[in-house]
Formats: C-alpha cells, sequence, structure tokens
C-alpha cells in the first residue's frame, strides 16, 4: 500500500478543535485523508521539521500547513532540497522552488498571464518608493516581501505617507527582496476571489474581503470568507494560469483582483502551501485527491 504523508509545521500538529481556525485545519485534513484513503491510499501527518521522522518510509509528502517556513526559510531550503533526493514532492520541487519567490509574477507576465503591475526591488537595491512611485505614475502604494505569506511585511501605503515609510522600505531591502505594487482600490470595494484548481480543473471558489478600513484580506487581520460564483472568464483564466506553469501542478488556486476596467488580474498563484477551503465544497477533496495520486 502507498503511504502519503501530509506535512503541517509544530504548531498546527495538535489540533485544538474548540478553537474554529484549528477545526478548520482538522477538517481540510480530514476531508483529504479521507478521499486518499477511499482511493487506497494510507495517509500520516507530521511537522516539515520533525529531525526524528523517516522520510524515506512513505512514498510521497504533500505541503498543507507549513504556514512557518516563510519565517524560517534558510531552515526550510536546506530540509527541502534534503527531503527532495527522500521521497517524492507534491506540488513538485521545481515548481515549489519557483512558487516561493514571487518573481514567479514576473514569468507568468511573460506567457501572456495578466498580473498586477509588479516593480521588483532585489535585496541590496538603491531604490526610493519615490522613485517608484514617479516612474510609474502610482500614488497608492502596496509593498510586500518576494518570499512571504499571511501579508507578513505587506504594507499599504498612502501617497502622503511614502517620505515617512521610506526608512521602512531601505531597512526592509537590506534583509531580502521585495515587490512595490500599485495599490487596487478594488480590493477594498469588491474584494479578492480564490479559485481553487486541482489537476487543472477549476472545483470551487471564495471570496475574501477585508475588514471595513483595511486592506488585507486574510483572517489574521480580521478578513472575512464569502461565497462566489466566478464567471466564465475568471474561471478560463484561473485554469491558464495553471497551465502557464513548467510542470501542471496537482493543486492550488489563483487569486484574482480586479483593475479598474473590472478585468481580473492575477494577485498570487499559491501552489505551496495554500489554503484551499475544501471544507466549503467537500467534494473538491476527490479532486485533491486525484491530483495528488497523479503524481505517485
Amino acid at each position: 500500500m502507498q503511504k502519503i504523508t501530509i506535512l503541517t509545521c509544530t504548531a498546527y500538529l495538535q489540533l485544538d478543535v474548540s478553537k474554529p481556525y484549528e477545526a478548520n485545519i482538522q477538517l481540510e485534513y480530514d476531508l483529504l485523508k479521507t478521499a486518499l484513503e477511499n482511493k487506497g491510499v494510507l495517509v500520516e501527518r507530521i511537522n516539515w521539521d520533525n529531525p526524528d521522522y523517516d522520510f524515506s518510509s512513505t512514498d510521497a509528502v504533500v505541503f498543507r500547513t507549513i504556514w512557518d517556513y516563510f519565517e524560517r526559510y534558510s531552515a526550510f531550503e536546506n530540509w527541502l532540497e534534503k527531503v527532495s533526493t527522500l521521497t517524492k514532492v507534491i506540488n513538485p520541487l521545481s515548481l515549489i522552488k519557483w512558487n516561493i519567490d514571487k518573481h514567479y509574477l514576473a514569468d507568468l507576465k511573460t506567457k501572456g498571464i495578466a498580473i498586477m503591475d509588479t516593480v521588483f526591488v532585489d535585496t541590496g537595491a538603491l531604490v526610493t518608493l519615490q522613485s517608484v512611485a514617479d516612474a510609474k505614475g502610482w500614488k497608492d502604494l502596496v509593498i510586500k516581501p518576494a518570499i512571504s505569506g499571511a501579508a507578513f511585511h505587506t504594507y499599504k501605503i498612502m501617497a502622503s505617507e511614502i517620505a515617512e515609510k521610506e526608512d521602512l522600505f531601505k531597512q526592509l531591502v537590506a534583509e531580502r527582496d521585495m515587490l512595490v505594487q500599485e495599490f487596487q482600490p478594488t480590493i477594498m470595494t469588491k474584494g479578492e476571489a480564490s479559485l481553487m484548481v486541482f489537476n487543472g480543473k477549476y472545483t470551487h471558489a471564495v471570496l475574501k474581503r477585508a475588514k471595513e478600513g483595511d486592506f488585507r484580506v486574510q483572517d489574521d487581520f480580521g478578513g472575512s470568507v464569502h461565497s462566489y460564483n466566478p464567471s466564465q472568464e475568471e474561471i478560463a483564466f484561473a485554469e491558464k494560469t495553471f497551465a502557464a506553469c513548467d510542470v501542471l501542478p496537482a493543486y492550488g488556486r489563483a487569486d484574482i483582483v480586479w483593475d479598474k476596467n473590472n478585468k481580473p488580474q492575477l494577485s498570487e498563484l499559491e501552489i505551496v502551501e495554500p489554503e484551499l477551503w475544501v471544507r466549503n465544497c467537500p467534494k473538491a477533496a476527490n479532486a485533491f485527491a486525484e491530483g495528488i495520486i497523479e503524481f505517485m
């Protein structure tokens, strides 16, 4: 019997289901576990950095709630290289290494995917926020690290705040690659749609909205999740984005925002450890399992 190990982080290895957030993690795991077991696969769950786990004993590892890796990226990168020599990595290693760094957005743009207009400011570059704003004709900005998650070091900077935020930006660029984007007002009025895609096919979607006065849609910052029926144009856009990857991902989601003309553009492609809201569409667990088994 084949064995698949589902990866989490230490914080979510032992879950307290009396807490809604952790109950959702448990439910997501249970749905995937059941779908895989129904296909004759043995399933285990472990924290990715467990030094005592024998990764050569499993046929594949699937990245799920490893939501601390970007805070410990050097250790994670070393572990990832090692584990890929011991077992199969799903999504595959080449995709994970590509998708961890948001420079992948530039790659997708060259393949015809509409992305949010982005300026990449790499570590140590002598670039100011004002110079970016002036060159692009932008007023309000969003800055974020190239390697991050859960809105880590992500800031909205209004035009009137640019001067006072230059030191913050300089400090961030001294330590890491950064992205600068024009702030899209639709994120506060319409939100951000997440379309889930398994094995190249769309299954379901949610709409994420920020709390009043904020721009971050993550629930860590008070964001809320709502049901969403995407248009055929949006579904086609999400599937086209996945098809543009060098290897078709087994699972993931395309986060979509809308430009000033209400046309979809890619905010982020999440294929490492994405929240997938399978609990909102339990039948999608079968598509998830099938995508994993295709890689087996």
